[in-house]
């Protein structure tokens, strides 16, 4: 299956090769989406298309650039927040006037076409996200803020996180910047019952506290679509599935804390966290202590 590869950056632009102090999302092996940060100093390039969609944005400015995709070439001065859309399927041109701070982000075709055909009237597949500078899109700016934080921030890097970010920022693609009509939204939940596919969400996350679980793992084992099953989930729930996710291995840890004198840091791994101190960040933010004083207080 397309998604449970991790995205390379072999399959992005190769923009990146002109780039100084680039951090990227290689060492964490997403599926759902590439990305990386850098400085890129003043230079001119021809790039041949990919199949994934491209979303740039200038973290610094404003930064002179002169396109080149047609015969007459354009200039713009982008400010800072400002974002280039690319489609997949798009070659393009351009001159960097100015040294510019940059996040790039690709997002799979495939994610972009699985939440299409839950959006819109029609073949998911002809969905076209329009080519475009974006100035004022708070919510897409605050989703790829996100991403940015999740490269800087390795408690934040999850695959699960990640495959929710992505599936958000296509959702806003294709709502505000794609040719497709999109379906009337469905009514909520106000009740917010949980139904049998989101109990046995649940059950799997149980039981799998152990390994790092990717929202495609979830939406596989109760035959939904990955985003169908975030919708749902926070439709039922109250919050997306990341998030309560954590908040199983902090009870786990809890768990285990009070009634086992289980090392913290074998505790750390038996629930998913990547070592002791990725539990103790998230168990601070959560509890306002560090396991080992939450143990104290309890056990004495």
């Amino acid at each position: 299956m397309p998604l449970a590869t991790p995205f390379r950056v072999n399959e992005t632009h190769r923009v990146l090769a002109r780039s100084e102090s680039c951090t990227s999302s290689d060492n964490y092996l997403w599926a759902s989406l590439y990305a990386s940060a850098q400085r890129e100093s003043p230079y001119e390039g021809y790039f041949p298309a990919v199949k994934d969609q491209l979303i740039v944005l200038h973290r610094t400015g404003p930064a002179s650039i002169s396109r080149a995709e047609s015969d007459k070439p354009e200039h713009y001065v982008v400010p800072a927040g400002g974002m280039h859309l690319v489609p997949g399927g798009m070659s393009f041109g351009f001159r960097l006037l100015d040294p510019l701070h940059t996040l790039h982000v690709y997002v799979r075709r495939e994610v972009i076409e699985e939440v299409a055909s839950e959006m819109i009237e029609g073949d998911p597949s002809k969905v076209d996200i329009l080519p475009s500078l974006v100035e004022n899109d708070p919510k897409l700016s605050n989703l790829l803020q996100a991403i940015l934080l999740a490269l800087e921030d390795s408690d934040y890097a999850t695959a699960i996180y990640v495959d929710h970010l992505s599936r958000s920022i296509a959702s806003q693609l294709v709502r505000n910047h794609s040719n497709a009509k999109l379906r009337m939204r469905p009514t909520l939940n106000p009740a917010r019952q949980i139904g049998p596919s989101i109990a046995e969400a649940i059950e799997y996350m149980r039981e799998n506290l152990e390994r790092s679980i990717s929202l495609v793992d979830i939406a596989r084992a109760i035959n939904r679509s990955p985003s169908h099953f975030a919708r749902q989930f926070r439709n039922e729930i109250g919050v997306p599935p990341h998030h309560y996710l954590v908040n199983l291995r902090i009870e786990r840890a809890q768990y285990l804390l009070e009634r086992t004198r289980t090392s913290i840091a074998e505790i750390a791994y038996e629930c998913g966290f990547s070592h002791q101190e990725h539990l103790t960040r998230f168990f601070q933010r959560r509890l306002g202590t560090t396991p080992a004083a939450y143990r104290r207080s309890k056990q004495n």
